[in-house]
This record gives C-alpha cells, sequence and structure tokens, in this order.
C-alpha cells in the first residue's frame, strides 16, 4: 500500500477552492495550525509506512494528514468509524479539513486500519510538539500547573466468577466450530459442546440472593459451592478439550493458503484464551472452593480487556471502577501538557516530582503555581516543589493535625486562589470525558487503549490552540482598524 506524505491537487479541488468554501473558524484555525507541523505529519507517515517492505508500490493508502486529521475530527466530535465516513463524505468543508477534497472517501474500515497503524508513542510524541509549538508561538508560557488523576473504563461487562466461566466456555465453544468449518470436518473429535450446561450453571449463580450467598448456614453455602464446583469442571473440560484440538489438528491444512492462514490464526486464537481461561478457572478456585484471598496483581477481570486494572479511590458512587488510572496535567490555559496511562492503582502522590521535571523540560522553567488536591500531598512532595522554585505549593494537608503554620498557609488568599485554579482541571476532564468520549474506551487490546487516550488529549489540545489562536487574530483585526 503506498503512502504518499501529501495529496496532489486535482482541477476539481482548485474549482472547489475556487468557490470560496469555507471551515467554521476553529476548524479552519487547527487546520492552519496543522498545515504549519511538518514534524507532526512525518512521525504519523512513518507509522503508516513501518513494515512495509515497498511502501511507494501498490494501491494508494491514506495519507499522513488524512489520517490524523481524521482522527483529530473523529475525537472532536466524538463519531465512531461509520459516522466519520459518511459525514465526512457527505460535507465539503469536512472534505476540506481531513485533506479529501474531492476525492473518494473510503470505507469506514479504511480509517479503522489507518488509524492502528498509528503507535500510542507516536501520538504522545505530537503532543508534545504540539505543546513546544504553543510555547513558540507564545500560546503558553508554563507559569501554572495543575493535576489530577481520573479513570477511564475498558469495554467490559462487570466481573464475576460466574460469568468470567461462562465467557471462557462459550468463547473457545464458538472458536472451535469456527476452526471445524475451516478444516471442513462436522466437529472437532473428542470436544463437546457444554455451552447449555454452562449457561445453566451461570444463572443459578446469578439468581441466588444475597442472603443465600452471604448465610453461614450449611445449606446455602454449600449450594453455592456445589454450583460453582460444576461451573469450574465444565469450564476445566472445556479448555482441556480445546487444548487438545489444538494439538490434534496441528497437522492439518487448508486447501489453500488463505485456508491455512486462517486455520493457523484460529489456532493461535484458542491457544490464546485458553491460557486466559487457566487463570480465571485457578482464580474462581482459589477465591470461592478455597477462601482465599487472590492479590489483585493476580486477578483477571475479563478475558477480552486482560489488561484492564480494578480501581478503587474512594468514590461513594462508583466505589470499583475497571479501566486504567491517567494521569493528567493541565496548563494555565488549558492545554494537557502531560499525560500517562498508569499501571494498578498508583497512589497519587508519586506523581509530583516527575510531573516538575517534565514541566521543567516542555517550558525551560518551573511553575509560579502547582495546584493539586490532597491525594497528592505528602510533605516529601512539598519540600520538592520548594526545591523546585514553584513559589506557591497549592496541595492540601491530607490527614493529621495541621499545625498553626499549616493553618496559616492553607488560610491565606493565594493559597485559596490556587485551589480555585485547581478545581479547573475538573471541568477538562469532564469535557473530555463528555466530549472528546474518554469516558469509555471501545478500541480492543492496551495499545489501542493508550492510542485513544492520546488521540483525546491531541483532539483537546488542538481545541484549545485553535481558540487562542482566533483570539489573537481577532484582537489584531481590532487593533488594526
Amino acid at each position: 500500500m503506498a503512502r504518499a506524505a501529501a495529496r496532489q491537487l486535482s482541477f476539481a479541488d482548485v474549482e472547489l477552492m475556487r468557490q470560496g468554501v469555507r471551515l467554521e473558524p476553529l476548524l479552519a484555525a487547527i487546520s492552519g495550525f496543522l498545515d504549519q507541523q511538518h514534524e507532526m505529519i512525518e512521525r504519523v507517515r512513518r507509522d503508516l509506512v513501518r513494515g512495509l517492505k515497498k511502501p511507494a508500490r501498490g494501491r494508494r493508502g491514506l495519507t499522513a494528514p488524512q489520517v490524523l486529521r481524521s482522527l483529530v475530527l473523529m475525537r472532536l466530535k466524538n463519531w465512531d468509524y461509520r459516522e466519520l465516513r459518511e459525514r465526512i463524505a457527505d460535507g465539503l468543508t469536512l472534505r476540506q479539513f481531513t485533506d479529501f477534497y474531492c476525492d473518494p472517501v473510503p470505507k469506514h474500515d479504511a480509517f479503522n486500519r489507518g488509524f492502528n497503524r498509528l503507535t500510542p508513542e507516536t501520538l504522545k510524541a505530537v503532543n508534545d510538539l504540539l505543546v513546544q509549538a504553543a510555547v513558540v508561538l507564545g500560546l503558553e508560557d508554563g507559569a501554572k500547573l495543575r493535576v489530577d488523576t481520573t479513570v477511564v473504563e475498558t469495554d467490559i461487562h462487570h466481573p464475576t466468577d460466574n460469568t468470567l466461566l461462562w465467557d471462557v466456555v462459550r468463547v473457545l465453544t464458538r472458536l472451535l466450530g469456527r476452526l471445524a468449518k475451516a478444516l471442513k470436518v462436522r466437529r472437532i473429535k473428542g470436544f463437546r459442546d457444554r455451552r447449555r450446561a454452562a449457561h445453566r450453571r451461570m444463572y443459578e449463580i446469578q439468581r441466588m440472593t444475597t442472603r443465600q450467598r452471604q448465610a453461614p448456614s450449611a445449606a446455602a453455602g454449600s449450594r453455592q459451592s456445589a454450583a460453582y464446583r460444576e461451573l469450574i469442571g465444565i469450564a476445566e473440560e472445556v479448555v482441556a478439550s480445546a487444548t487438545a484440538a489444538v494439538e490434534t489438528t496441528a497437522t492439518m491444512r487448508g486447501t489453500d493458503l488463505l485456508a491455512a492462514m486462517r486455520i493457523a490464526a484460529l489456532r493461535d486464537e484458542i491457544a490464546h484464551y485458553c491460557g486466559l481461561g487457566a487463570r480465571v478457572i485457578d482464580q474462581a478456585r482459589r477465591r470461592v472452593l478455597d477462601g482465599e484471598q487472590v492479590p489483585t496483581a493476580e486477578k483477571i477481570y475479563s478475558i477480552f480487556e486482560p489488561h484492564t486494572d480494578l480501581i478503587k479511590r474512594g468514590k461513594v458512587k462508583t466505589p470499583v471502577e475497571f479501566g486504567h488510572k491517567v494521569f493528567l496535567a493541565e496548563s494555565a490555559k488549558g492545554l494537557i501538557t502531560q499525560y500517562e496511562i498508569l499501571k494498578g492503582n498508583p497512589a497519587d502522590e508519586i506523581h509530583v516530582a516527575p510531573s516538575l521535571k517534565r514541566h521543567r523540560r516542555a517550558f525551560r522553567r518551573a511553575p509560579d503555581l502547582y495546584g493539586a488536591d490532597r491525594g497528592f500531598f505528602s510533605e516529601t512532595n512539598v519540600a520538592a516543589c520548594v526545591r523546585g522554585a514553584v513559589t506557591t505549593v497549592c496541595i492540601p494537608q491530607r490527614g493529621g493535625s495541621k499545625t498553626p503554620q499549616r493553618q496559616a498557609y492553607e488560610r491565606s488568599p493565594a493559597f485559596k486562589e490556587g485551589q480555585r485554579f485547581r478545581a479547573g482541571i475538573e471541568g477538562r476532564i469532564s469535557v473530555l470525558m463528555r466530549g472528546r468520549g474518554m469516558k469509555r474506551c471501545r478500541a480492543e487490546g492496551g495499545e489501542r487503549f493508550a492510542l485513544f487516550v492520546g488521540a483525546a488529549v491531541l483532539a483537546n489540545n488542538l481545541m484549545i490552540i485553535a481558540g487562542l489562536l482566533t483570539k489573537r487574530a481577532s484582537r489584531r483585526r481590532k487593533q488594526s482598524r
């Protein structure tokens, strides 16, 4: 698939431009800004040609500007792939923004493939370049910094041991059916369809009342344990049969190359889910039958998104969340200058010193004000901010009795003003969740999760820069009159 750095204008494109089709001001400002960012485009282009032996030959794919601009538009409007394709195809202004002009717009899956060629590291680098460009343009000076963490959910159902075991049984049975079809046999020898029995046991456990689950009586306890024992036995049988099927069909090949590749891919997928199924079975046996407290690091919450973490942040409405914790740092103008997807549920206080270091690297200075909530507080962090030349360290003390000096400091006008500034990052997180679709990631896999978060941050930063550039241009027009 050939990858051009930019598309060639046609006579139809020139005529469209001559007719004066105009973008809305914010999209026009984003488009003009991206036109000047050649290094960003080059980084995207490198990802698109990565792994291609002859990128200059073959069918022409999406160009780097088309991929980057379409990704930004998708996150700005919070559209899915199908709506993105339809909106671009139907709108002259969006064709202009995404650099398609009069070219045919490909199907939605072409956008999906193009976006998935990008890496999280590239999007993080693009965001860093964007922040640097804002500094060069004089849009942000890094005088203030506020930080917080939030949780982005993965696309999973609420995990319980019985539903996870049911997932293992139904997925492996479905994949073995596909393997039998690919091998052109009626069924895989030695494999039994146990979905009906597993479904019954799963629903039997699901319908038990809280009293039946928690009652200390032997009858209630034996009923739940017996149902789980049967369900675990069914899951073990299915996993063992699927593992044996992969081994027994290893010498069987398809009738052609494509069939052989499909059979090999199915075997790999079955082996993958067999490994995850073994973890689910071990986890259920230890927790339910043995009464063991399984460490959080050893738990699995979904066989579809095994990278999912369990997050407890002390929230009343959402005591438990499933996804990944994300650290965000925002400047005074609303630019997200730093973001990081965290593994597990680390304490917030570990991010203060690294965030100051990254801020100095980006802005060549320490912030005058560093704002955070009490979760980031520690005496070490306060001392690190003071040593780092931060004038106002606006982190409320967490727990313990406050000294008179500390009480006076937290009651001072400068500290209260800093806390009002800090509260602004809550609004930024709300915009990311509702406006940019960052509440729940529908993409599959840890790498695409990171790509999804990076795209939401990029869209936010481009909107902020576009707004600042539009205001600057408006002021200059007024001054020139």
